[in-house]
C-alpha cells in the first residue's frame, strides 16, 4: 500500500509550538535509561520489544486495527516522537512513507533500520532473486545487508519509495521477519552494550519461533500444496507462497484495491466468473480495507460456500508477533481442511 507524502507545513507548525511549550513524545534513554524506539506500526514496535525486553520502550506510530494504514496521517506528536527516538523501525518500500516525512521534518539523526531491506525479493538486496528454493538468504548475502547501509550507519535515512512489481508487506514473511529481528539486536547492542548478550539471546529466541512458523507453513505445503486462493488485497502474499499455495487473484483486482481504487467492471466480473470456476479453495481478506467491490467478492464466496479467512496489517490487541502469524497459519491451515 503506498502511503502519500505529506505536505508538512500545517501539522509541522504545530508540531513546533508543541516542542516549544516541551508537551508530549516518548520517554528517551536519556529520562528512564531505556532505549526509546519509535516503529511505523506495532507489528515492528511488538518485535523490538521482544528483542529489547525491559531495556526497550517501543512506540508505534500506528497501533490499531481501528487505524487504516492507507489512510493515515501523522500528527504533531509524531513528530514529537520520532524526534525523541534513539531508534526508528520502518517498512519501507513505499508502505509508510510518513516516516520519512517525520524523520526529515524533526531533524532526528537516530539510526533508522528499514525492513525491506531483509527481504530477497528488494531490489537493492545483494541477494535478489538469488535465494533457495525455500527462499533461505545465504550467508554472504544477509552479511551485505546485516547492519544497514552507510546512510542509516551515520544518522541518515535514504528515502524508499515504491517500487512496481515489489510486495512491500514483508511482515507477512516470517524469514524476513527473523533478519530484521537480527539486526534489531545489533542495533540495540550499539545502543546498549552492557545487554549485547541479552538482546543476542532474545533474537535467537525469536528465531526459534520463526523457526516453528516456518514448520507449521510446510505443514500446510505438504497437505494442500497447488491449492488456489483470491486474495482481494496482496497483503497476506509471502505467507500464502510459503505454504505452496497458488494466489489466482487478477492483479488489476488486487492492485486496484491496494491503491484505494475502483475496481474497474470487468475486473470485477472476471473475478466473480473466477469464485464460480469451483477451482478457488479459499477467499483471503484484509480486515483493514475494502471497498463496495470487496464486498462483493466475499458476497459470492459465502453464496459459494467458499471459506473466507480475514488476516490484518496490525497486530491485534494482546497478541505478539509470532502468536499472531501462527493464529494466521492456523485460519489458513483450517480454512483449507475438508
Amino acid at each position: 500500500m503506498t502511503f502519500l507524502r505529506l505536505a508538512a507545513p500545517v501539522w509541522l507548525a504545530a508540531a513546533s509550538a508543541l516542542l516549544l511549550s516541551g508537551c508530549g513524545g516518548a520517554t528517551s534513554a536519556e529520562d528512564d535509561g531505556r532505549i526509546a524506539i519509535v516503529a511505523s506500526t506495532d507489528v515492528y514496535a511488538q518485535i523490538a520489544e521482544a528483542i529489547g525486553g525491559d531495556f526497550v520502550d517501543a512506540t508505534a506510530i500506528v497501533s490499531s486495527s481501528g487505524q487504516d494504514p492507507h489512510s493515515f496521517e501523522p500528527s504533531a506528536r509524531d513528530q514529537l516522537t520520532v524526534q525523541r527516538a534513539d531508534l526508528i523501525i520502518e517498512n519501507g518500500g513505499g508502505y509508510d512513507a510518513f516516516v520519512d516525512a517525520l524523520i526529515e521534518s524533526s531533524g532526528s539523526t537516530a539510526p533508522v533500520i528499514t525492513a525491506v531491506e531483509f527481504s530477497h525479493e528488494w531490489p537493492d538486496n545483494p541477494g535478489h532473486g538469488a535465494g533457495t528454493a525455500e527462499g533461505e538468504h545465504s550467508e554472504d548475502e544477509h552479511s551485505e545487508q546485516e547492519h544497514g547501509d552507510e546512510e542509516h550507519a551515520d544518522g541518515e535515512h535514504a528515502d524508499h519509495e515504491h517500487v512496481e512489481g515489489f510486495n512491500e508487506h514483508v511482515w507477512y514473511d516470517p524469514h524476513t521477519m527473523q533478519h530484521l529481528a537480527e539486526e534489531i539486536a545489533h542495533e540495540l547492542a550499539d545502543l546498549m552494550p552492557a545487554e549485547a548478550a541479552t538482546f543476542e539471546d532474545n533474537a535467537t529466541e525469536f528465531a526459534a519461533g520463526i523457526a516453528e512458523l516456518e514448520a507449521a507453513l510446510g505443514e500446510i505445503d505438504a497437505a494442500h500444496a497447488g491449492a488456489e486462493v483470491f486474495v482481494t488485497e496482496p497483503v497476506s502474499l509471502y505467507l500464502v507462497e510459503a505454504a505452496g499455495l497458488v494466489n489466482v487473484t487478477p492483479d488489476a483486482f488486487s492492485e486496484a484495491v491496494e491503491e484505494g481504487q475502483d475496481v474497474a467492471p470487468s475486473t470485477l466480473l472476471d473475478s466473480l466468473k473466477l469464485l464460480r470456476s469451483g477451482n478457488v479453495d479459499v477467499v483471503i481478506a484484509n480486515t483493514q480495507t475494502g471497498g463496495a467491490e470487496t464486498t462483493d467478492v466475499l458476497a459470492e464466496a459465502e453464496a459459494l460456500s467458499i471459506r473466507v479467512v480475514e488476516f490484518s496489517e496490525t497486530v491485534p490487541d494482546g497478541a505478539t508477533y509470532l502468536s499472531w502469524m501462527q493464529a494466521n497459519i492456523d485460519s489458513l491451515a483450517g480454512a483449507l481442511a475438508p
